[in-house]
This record gives C-alpha cells, sequence and structure tokens, in this order.
C-alpha cells in the first residue's frame, strides 16, 4: 500500500434528479458562497434558496442527462493521474473530495486514515484560487485536521493554484486550436473566454486573487497562441442580487453581435471538467442568446477533462510537489 496519496477536491453535483435540491441546500449553505450577515440564518436561507431553484435546476440537468457527469470524471481523472504518476515511479493513491456532494472530502478523509497515508498532497482541480472554491476547501480541511489526531501525523502538502503553468496553458491553446480547425473561416471567429463569476466583494473587500489569475490565464493563452483572432473575456453563472464579476458572458454575446461578430468560440476558462456551466448553461442556454442575436455560427471548446497534455502536467505538479523531479 501506498504511503503517498492525492486528493483532488472538487465542487460536486447532483448525481440523479432527487439529488438536486440537497446539493443546492449544501452549497448554499456554505457562508463562502452565499454571505449573510446574522450567521444562525444561515441554513434556514439555504433551505428557502434551494427549495425556490430546484425546480429549475432539475429542468436544467434533465437537459443534459438528469445529473451531473463531474463525479465520473474526476473519477476518471483520478485513474489517468495515477498512471501518470506510475510512470514517474510514484506509486500513489487517488482520493476525490467534493465540497457539496458525494463522495465528500469527510469521506475521502476516511479512507486516507484507513489506507495509513503519511504524505497527503491536497490537488484543487481549480486552476485559480478562490475563497468560494478552494478557499472553502481549505477551511473545510483545517477544521477536519483540527479535531484529528490520525490527520496531524500525516504531512499535508497544499497547492494553491497552477493557472500559470505552462502545461495548462499548452493543453487549453489545444482543445481551442481544436475548435477553431472545425471552423469554416478559423482566423474570422471571435475567441470568449467565459469564467465563472464570483461578488465583486469577494475581490475589492476580502483580496480574492481570482480575477486577476483569470486575466493573467487568458494573457497567458493569448500570448502563446499566436492566431490572429479577437479575444475577449466575460463571467458566468452570477446567483443572487449582489454584484458579480463583469461583464456577464450572454450581455457580452449581445455587445459582440452588435458589433458585427458572426463567428464565436466560447472558451470555459475556469472549468477543467463539464458539468451544468459548460453543457447546460453555455451550450444551450448561450448558444440561444447568441443564435437569437445573430451568431449563428457559435461553437464551445470541449472542457479539459482527461487530455494528455492537461493529465501529464498535473503529474509533474504532484511530482514537483512531493520534491521529485521526473524530467
Amino acid at each position: 500500500m501506498a504511503d503517498v496519496g492525492v486528493l483532488l477536491l472538487n465542487l460536486g453535483g447532483p448525481d440523479k434528479q432527487e439529488d438536486v435540491k440537497p446539493f443546492l441546500y449544501n452549497l448554499f449553505a456554505d457562508p463562502e458562497i452565499i454571505r449573510i450577515p446574522v450567521p444562525p440564518l444561515q441554513k434556514p436561507l439555504a433551505w428557502l434558496i434551494s427549495t425556490l431553484r430546484a425546480p429549475k435546476s432539475r429542468k436544467n440537468y434533465a437537459a443534459i442527462g438528469g445529473g451531473s457527469p463531474l463525479r465520473a470524471i474526476t473519477q476518471q481523472q483520478g485513474r489517468v493521474l495515477k498512471k501518470a504518476l506510475v510512470k514517474r515511479n510514484i506509486d500513489a493513491e487517488i482520493y476525490i473530495g467534493m465540497r457539496y456532494w458525494h463522495p465528500f472530502t469527510e469521506e475521502a478523509l476516511v479512507k486516507v486514515k484507513a489506507d495509513g497515508i503519511r504524505r497527503l498532497v491536497i490537488l484543487p482541480m481549480y486552476p485559480q484560487y478562490s475563497i468560494s472554491t478552494s478557499g472553502s476547501s481549505f477551511k473545510l480541511l483545517d477544521q477536519l485536521w483540527a479535531r484529528s489526531p490520525e490527520l496531524q501525523k500525516i504531512e499535508r502538502i497544499t497547492i494553491n493554484s497552477w493557472y500559470a503553468r505552462p502545461g495548462y496553458i499548452q493543453a487549453m491553446i489545444e482543445r481551442i486550436t481544436e475548435g477553431l480547425d472545425k471552423c469554416e473561416n478559423p482566423d474570422n471567429v471571435h475567441i470568449l473566454f467565459s469564467a465563472h463569476g464570483v461578488p465583486v466583494s469577494y475581490i475589492e473587500q476580502d483580496g480574492d486573487p481570482y480575477q486577476r489569475q483569470i486575466q493573467e490565464t487568458v494573457d497567458l493563452i493569448r500570448q502563446s497562441l499566436n492566431r490572429p483572432n479577437q479575444i475577449s473575456l466575460s463571467y458566468q453563472s452570477k446567483v443572487g442580487p449582489v454584484e458579480w464579476l463583469q461583464p456577464y458572458t450572454e450581455d457580452t454575446i449581445r455587445s459582440l453581435a452588435e458589433q458585427g461578430v458572426r463567428s464565436l468560440l466560447v472558451v470555459p476558462v475556469s472549468f477543467i471538467s463539464e458539468h451544468i456551466e459548460t453543457l447546460q448553461e453555455i451550450e444551450i442556454e448561450y448558444r440561444e442568446v447568441a443564435e437569437s442575436v445573430g451568431i449563428h455560427d457559435f461553437r464551445r471548446v470541449k472542457a479539459l477533462n482527461i487530455q494528455k497534455t492537461f493529465i501529464e502536467d498535473l503529474a509533474e505538479l504532484v511530482c514537483e510537489n512531493l520534491g521529485v523531479y521526473s524530467r
């Protein structure tokens, strides 16, 4: 049994229709997702929001097969990452810890302890750091570690973010190139990077580096892509009445159409796995918006999933954080 483990952190998603409401409750019960000034009201508010949103969310998940593919994709990423590590003489057990649905982070750590892991690499499956994604999971890990003498014996090696790694940038470029090559006039296609949004207050009041890291990622891709295409950046998935990062993707699509854009390639820049935001929000909702304003050549770049360059770079990232350099 290996004494090295890698814990893949991700958001999680409902596996089937009846999971949608409890998944939403778990999501909105996290104060890093919805902040209210009166903490005792967090759970009642989460119940209310999840109850109100569940019917629409179930419909959205039904449009992509009934549930989220995130669990299956993350498990697949874990399997191919394990093989990539074996090639580098690293015998590591891979664990999956979802924040808001099974397999929960707590479930993964039960296995970590049972397997006798002594060194655990914490690898968030979010390239860019945000207090609402990686930060929330790290906070949970801190709480679990504080309560468990067994976990305190394990060396925890935390990877904060990896948004600027050349391997990740190259993997994104390969995906974008695949998308452009399918177009009749690739040079005339406008490339729109769509990132998950966060409330502006996270950036301005809490110093969340997420927006800066997203912009740096897009700049690095732009510099290395070496194509004449026009490029824009926007943000999607706004929730609630507070101000979120702008411009919003839907507004940007309308604006681009007004500027004469007729061919659009949307790149899900902060999403490395297919899930509701790529398969339903971009692929269905934003496609409808685009077509309604005259952009009939609308395409989406596939998420990285288990793309070879991407997985190989994750393996290198794990090796570097273990102090093992394979090249």
